[in-house]
């Protein structure tokens, strides 16, 4: 779920900055929680691929709620 918040969120942010004409450290504070999403995916304590298809799924969803 934090892996979620911080993709969807961090982009979001980034969007905001460049289509919305937001200040600039709305893209730096994006870019920022994106890095933290890459980090949150490697403390999972399974294999890469069966938390990356978990995670994809649970994307899909948050990203619709989101929506």
């Amino acid at each position: 779920m934090l892996a979620g918040l911080c993709e969807i969120g961090g982009g979001y942010l980034v969007w905001l900055w460049l289509k919305s004409g937001k200040p600039v450290w709305y893209g730096v504070a994006g870019g920022l929680i994106l890095v933290l999403y890459g980090v949150v995916a490697t403390l999972q304590t399974s294999g890469f691929g069966r938390v990356y298809a978990t995670y994809g799924g649970i994307f899909i969803v948050m990203a619709l709620v989101w929506a």
